[in-house]
């Protein structure tokens, strides 16, 4: 018969823990381990990303180059272009601020009509822009002004453009001055400019503004054109291109209602 308490070691011996663990603590599963190694990596990544773009010297803003929109009249210089640009070269390429550049250079420079700005990886920038196109001139203190299809003043010259119409305004007893001002009927006659083709627009010397109501083209061949208002300008000009072909001695058109045109002189 055991002796009472004889159990007792046998019991602690049985409750001890299994050689080789430590009571309390649990090993992290495989795929936890991956993910946090990943998560360290991506950190890590990231990190060296952001020094790369923004504190070495690896991308940098080293070269700056002005290219002009394919067609586009071309007055200004690339080295006037650049000048008011002021693109900061050796700062980082990605703290490049395009919108930034591209509004001093419009700004600045009123004969650009538009600016593009790209980023030429790894050390480049692009300037892409397009000048103002003159649609009609007009009397300027300096000389004349230069005059785009929208109406913008965007240049003052010394000697007046050939082949582009100057518009001569005389409206100083214009019936229709307290409905239509000067300024907005100049816009309207620069839209009349802009509405002829080509070949008629560069034989086009004079657009005379005697009214709203009252524009007239004086050709370069001294044949003149009684245009009206600048409604339907489109349709007129049409109508005058072909009155000019079935009468080509005529000295005298007159397009203000363009469904019933007319010709006169020859």
């Amino acid at each position: 018969m055991a002796r009472a308490g004889s159990v007792a070691p046998r019991e602690r011996a049985s409750a001890a823990p299994e050689s080789g663990r430590r009571p309390g603590r649990r090993l992290l599963p495989r795929s936890r381990i991956l993910l946090v190694l990943a998560v360290v990596a991506a950190v890590g990544a990231a990190g060296f990303g952001a020094w790369a773009l923004y504190g070495s010297q690896w991308l940098r803003i080293e070269k700056v180059s002005v290219s002009w929109e394919s067609g586009s009249r071309r007055e200004l210089t690339a080295d006037q272009v650049l000048s008011e640009a002021a693109v900061p070269l050796g700062a980082p390429m990605a703290s490049l601020d395009k919108e930034a550049i591209a509004d001093r250079l419009l700004t600045a420079l009123p004969r650009l009509k538009s600016v593009q700005v790209v980023r030429a990886w790894p050390h480049g920038v692009g300037l892409k822009v397009t000048e103002r196109e003159p649609s009609a001139q007009v009397p300027a203190p300096g000389g004349f002004a230069e005059v785009d299809e929208e109406g913008v003043r965007f240049a003052e010259i010394a000697e007046p453009l050939p082949s582009v119409p100057l518009l001569e305004p005389d409206m100083a007893d214009a019936p229709s001055a307290r409905r239509f001002d000067e300024e907005r009927t100049l816009r309207e006659a620069v839209a009349v400019a802009a509405a002829l083709p080509e070949p008629l627009a560069e034989r086009t010397s004079v657009i005379r503004i005697a009214s709203y109501d009252a524009i007239t083209l004086e050709l370069s061949d001294d044949r003149t054109v009684r245009w009206g208002s600048p409604e339907d300008s489109s349709a007129k000009a049409d109508a005058l291109t072909i009155l000019m072909k079935a009468a080509p001695d005529a000295r005298h058109f007159d397009v203000s209602v363009p469904s019933a045109p007319a010709a006169s002189g020859g």
